[in-house]
């Protein structure tokens, strides 16, 4: 089955056409400018089924429906579920826990098959605790470093983003940002390592996936995977089980 896979973030949306168990083409675009997206997708081969998670908003849903009709196929968009693909939602209410949180953390089970710390980085960056049961036991949600910096450039007179570098004793301020940034997100994901390891469980993986994991990864001080893409794979296990399950139907 060829699945193309849609992850619509608030910053760009992520595309993979997926076939046989591998990727034949990847790509993306700003969210700010979804409505060339078709025809970015009309230069594919034709997908059987069209996936997609949507944080955007309601603009993005209607231009991935366009972009989906010109391809020739209905858009499905994913919702968080109770249990699906071996994965367990502890959230309080599952369909509440984002889409896109949901099939990072599918992805993350389905690829490594043991506790994790799942990591995306963006516009925001989520840290959830998946155990080695595959358990989804709750997460943080935190500004990412693009937020950070904005921040301090809407909120003080002279700190304004500018390149920087992440270092041991920032010099210059630049480098105080960045480090800052990226110290302040690596912490948040090494308490979630400790928390899980704290509570009697193995010492997890981390898996790093989004626009800004290159630039959490070098500040931390536990063993981490960069795993490019890793809503788009979950997506791919998705789309195959719930073919799986209309088949035995």
């Amino acid at each position: 089955m060829r699945v193309l896979a849609v992850d619509a973030g608030n910053t760009r949306i992520k595309w993979g056409l997926h076939e046989e168990g591998s990727w034949i083409v990847q790509g993306s675009i700003p969210t700010a400018r979804a409505a060339g997206m078709g025809g970015a997708w009309s230069r594919l081969p034709r997908p059987g089924r069209i996936v997609a998670c949507n944080v955007a908003g309601a603009p993005a849903r209607r231009a991935l429906a366009q972009a989906a009709r010109r391809a020739g196929r209905p858009v499905e968009f994913l919702a968080s579920r109770a249990r699906q693909c071996g994965v367990v939602n502890s959230y309080a209410r599952p369909a509440q826990l984002g889409a896109d949180r949901w099939a990072a953390l599918i992805g993350a089970w389905c690829l490594y098959n043991g506790p994790c710390v799942v990591v995306n980085a963006g516009t925001t960056m989520t840290v959830d605790a998946l155990d080695g049961e595959g358990v989804f036991l709750g997460g943080m949600i935190v500004p990412g470093p693009g937020l950070m910096r904005d921040s301090l450039a809407r909120n003080t007179a002279g700190l304004r983003p500018r390149g920087g570098r992440l270092a041991y004793f920032p010099d210059c301020t630049a480098d105080a940002i960045a480090s800052g940034t990226a110290n302040a997100l690596a912490g948040a994901v090494e308490r979630m390592h400790r928390f899980m390891r704290e509570t009697g469980m193995p010492s997890p993986l981390v898996v790093l996936s989004g626009g800004a994991a290159r630039e959490v990864a070098p500040a931390l001080n536990v063993p981490a995977e960069v795993m490019d893409n890793l809503v788009l794979e979950g997506i791919v296990q998705i789309a195959h089980d719930s073919f799986t399950e209309n088949k035995e139907t």
